[in-house]
């Protein structure tokens, strides 16, 4: 306990040194390391991004629920961050920077990426489809920005939301996140089908094929996913009291069994990403509402998660989702920021508050690179995105592995060629996989089909 403190202390030091422009450029989201696996580089697009302020009206107002009242109602705003293909263009002042809040709510941050700001969309190979990121509670739109520039780079439109009630500047009641994930995320699916089809700014019009859409969510966001995409919440969950409960059975239009929910399954989402989603060790899901799942799914965890838990925890989701085509990805020894969350900002390992507390470990991992499993993560979006968005069979050879990377074997020719009996990791070096796991199951139908 003792060398760690000292070094956060060490830290902290060095960042009070440093003046805010060279913070900025500590602060990157692009990073890809060279011992990064072969999907994870940005790829051919040129990125743009831009900042859209949606309302979705008349949403069930939880911050301000009094006990024996009716639910009150309200104009739900949501702020999203939209990343595209962009036509390359030369280079101005602040491309690439975002001004961010970070954890405490209080301190600011600039981010460096590769974005420009409002840039030019090349529609060149469009339409193309639809990402939706969903951060955790609390977070914004820019904790997973990484696979935001990323995906967009590579073909893909990608909205990420701000939560209402559940960002680090307006964090609230968390009846309106447990109620409120994945209501937001068909909606944002909603509207950017809408403005795909005719934006008023021009920009998005024609650009955006909603019809192949991705969900990524992180923790909270990942629980989101998990409702979204058939995943019912149980009665348990429903009828809770406390401080993990939602008031007036609001949470019953997302609960398994309503056949008014099971209506919501919405066809356009083909393919979600959940890492370390929430709620198996609070009684949200159980075996007969994850059987509704029927969308494929990709779970990432770590194995030693003791906020989503992993078994018991993200393991029972990936188990029990029997009625889809599944994958796990588990960091070993990681815990709940596996693969998802950016680096964290240089601020935030500054102390602050009453009790100088430092916040950077909402962001980092104790044993992992923050950048080395960010670049894990967008090799295995790229993957799994690919094949079930873009139909692209190439992507395989990247899903179909060893499941435990370390049976792995490098068996390769002098001239860099692979012999017969090499069964290393596609698409990573040697000795580069260490402390990963992949596993896939086939839906049940498949499996009574063999």
């Amino acid at each position: 306990m003792q060398t760690k403190t000292l070094a956060v202390a060490a830290v902290a030091a060095f960042a009070l040194t440093l003046p805010p422009a060279v913070l900025a450029q500590d602060n990157h989201i692009d990073t890809v390391r060279a011992d990064a696996p072969a999907l994870a580089p940005y790829g051919r697009y040129a990125t743009g991004v831009e900042t859209l302020g949606l309302v979705h009206p008349r949403q069930l107002d939880l911050v301000h629920a009094k006990p024996g009242e009716p639910l009150p109602v309200y104009d739900r705003p949501l702020t999203v961050e939209v990343w595209y293909p962009a036509k390359a263009a030369a280079p101005q002042p602040g491309d690439g920077q975002y001004r961010v809040m970070t954890r405490d709510g209080k301190t600011e941050a600039t981010l460096v990426g590769k974005a420009r700001r409002d840039a030019v969309p090349d529609a060149s190979g469009g339409p193309y489809p639809l990402i939706i990121i969903s951060h955790g509670y609390p977070g914004n739109r820019y904790l997973l920005a990484d696979l935001g520039e990323n995906l967009a780079s590579k073909g893909y439109v990608v909205v990420s939301i701000d939560h209402t009630d559940s960002t680090y500047g307006d964090q609230a009641a968390f009846a309106s996140t447990l109620l409120n994930r994945p209501l937001d995320q068909l909606f944002v699916l909603d509207q950017m089908a809408r403005l795909g089809k005719s934006d008023p700014n021009g920009k998005l019009t024609g650009l955006i094929d909603a019809d192949h859409t991705g969900l990524i969510g992180y923790s909270m966001g990942g629980y989101g996913v998990v409702n979204t995409i058939g995943g019912g919440f149980s009665a348990a969950s429903v009828a809770a009291t406390g401080p993990i409960s939602v008031p007036g059975g609001a949470l019953t239009v997302r609960q398994a069994g309503n056949g008014a929910y099971a209506a919501t399954i919405d066809k356009r989402v083909k393919a979600a990403m959940a890492f370390a989603p929430w709620g198996w060790n609070y009684g949200f899901w159980d075996a007969a509402g994850l059987a509704g799942i029927r969308t494929p799914v990709f779970f990432v965890a770590g194995s030693v998660d003791d906020v989503a838990g992993y078994k018991p925890g993200v393991r029972n989701l990936f188990e029990s989702s029997v009625n889809a085509q599944r994958y796990l990805l588990t960091f070993e020894n990681a815990n709940h920021n596996a693969g998802a969350p950016i680096p964290a900002p240089l601020e935030t390992w500054m102390p602050s508050g009453p009790q100088q507390a430092v916040t950077a470990g909402h962001y980092a991992d104790p044993v992992w690179d923050s950048v080395r499993m960010n670049n894990i993560a967008e090799h295995f979006a790229t993957a799994f995105l690919g094949k079930y968005l873009k139909n692209d069979t190439a992507m395989d050879a990247y899903l179909a592995l060893t499941e435990n990377a370390a049976d792995g074997k490098w068996s390769a020719r002098p001239d860099g060629s692979f012999n017969a009996d090499h069964t290393y990791w596609h698409g990573f070096a040697r000795r580069s996989a260490v402390g990963l796991r992949l596993e896939q199951r086939p839906p049940a139908a498949a499996i009574a089909h063999d």
